[in-house]
């Protein structure tokens, strides 16, 4: 008989993880069971786990991000069958389903959530995308935020409006530029000096140091003439005033900015939301983009796993470590622990 095992917080800001059973996830509708061969690390695990985060009830199960092979489907599944390679993004912080999380070696997806990987992409390299992914679509095609038209595969052709991706290496602002471009719109970047190869490579068409004390300027500067949709905030953690201030500075456009955690501040005159990946799940933009995009994408070898993964170690025992590497924080990667 399979038995699930998991990495659980037992109490709040308990430490380490405590590896021990779990229980195993059954496939409900549109929903599918995988052996997961990979886990991604994202900041959010590492603060519930030292600041009590959402204040979870414990004991509890963290992860968004997995990789492994289907081994049940649920009914009304069409997608997926035994034996599919799949990555996706589990649900649980929404639901309250422990076994919707990753720190397990089960977890359950939602179809809508997940896809397919192409046989010549790893676990590892697939891992990177869930969180990444669903973040950037959230905030780009959600009706209340920058309701963008669909990425599509082939791209969109060019529709002349160009989006602001603060923070372009790393994961959320990586697909947010991907996803943007096959939507059809110009992508201007900032990122370190040693990553603007990186994020053009992803199709950003100008890059700048935000580091860079004329950066500002040089942004206004770039998107003179241009119809700006405003900035997607992809590092967030307090480094809002410089994309703050570009849209202070910027002639025309549209003064809307979204970012990935709270606590950001409200200048007059500029809207900002947060954006939150399982927003997308049930409302047509997960489906969209988890099965009628990417799918297509990646088996086209059209869509890049981004960033590259760093293996942290392999096992559960592993993902306390893999964590705290996480929070000391990585360039253009992303923490992965292998099963």
């Amino acid at each position: 008989m399979v038995s699930n095992s998991a990495a659980w917080i037992t109490a709040a800001r308990a430490y380490p993880f405590e590896v021990k059973p779990a229980p195993l996830g059954v496939p409900e509708d549109n929903q599918i069971l995988i052996k997961n061969h990979a886990i991604a690390i994202n900041p959010v695990d590492g603060k519930i786990q030292s600041e009590n985060l959402f204040s979870l009830k414990m004991p509890t199960i963290l992860g968004l991000d997995v990789a492994g092979e289907v081994v049940a489907v649920g009914p009304r599944v069409a997608r997926f069958k035994k034996g599919d390679r799949v990555t996706g993004l589990g649900a649980g912080f929404r639901t309250g389903r422990g076994e919707e999380k990753a720190f397990q070696a089960y977890t359950i997806l939602e179809s809508d959530m997940a896809c397919k990987i192409p046989d010549n992409i790893s676990f590892e390299n697939a891992v990177v995308l869930p969180l990444g992914v669903s973040t950037a679509a959230s905030a780009l095609f959600n009706s209340d935020f920058f309701n963008l038209q669909l990425a599509n595969f082939p791209p969109q052709n060019p529709i002349g409006k160009t989006l602001l991706v603060w923070g372009g290496a790393l994961s959320v602002g990586s697909n947010a530029i991907q996803l943007a471009v096959a939507a059809g719109y110009e992508v201007i970047t900032t990122a370190s000096e040693k990553n603007h190869g990186y994020v053009k490579m992803l199709g950003a068409s100008q890059v700048f140091d935000y580091n860079s004390p004329t950066v500002v300027s040089d942004l206004v500067s770039a998107f003179d003439g241009k119809t700006s949709l405003g900035v997607f905030d992809a590092i967030g953690e307090g480094a809002w005033t410089r994309p703050l201030e570009f849209l202070q500075n910027m002639v025309g456009g549209t003064k809307f900015m979204t970012t990935v955690t709270p606590g950001y501040p409200n200048p007059e005159g500029i809207v900002i939301k947060l954006t939150q990946a399982l927003s997308i799940k049930g409302n047509g933009v997960g489906k969209a983009v988890w099965e009628d995009f990417l799918q297509k994408a990646l088996d086209a070898g059209a869509y890049i796993t981004a960033p590259e993964p760093l293996i942290a170690g392999k096992g559960l025992e592993s993902l306390q470590d893999a964590v705290d590497l996480e929070r000391r924080g990585t360039s253009a990667r992303k923490i992965v622990v292998q099963l």
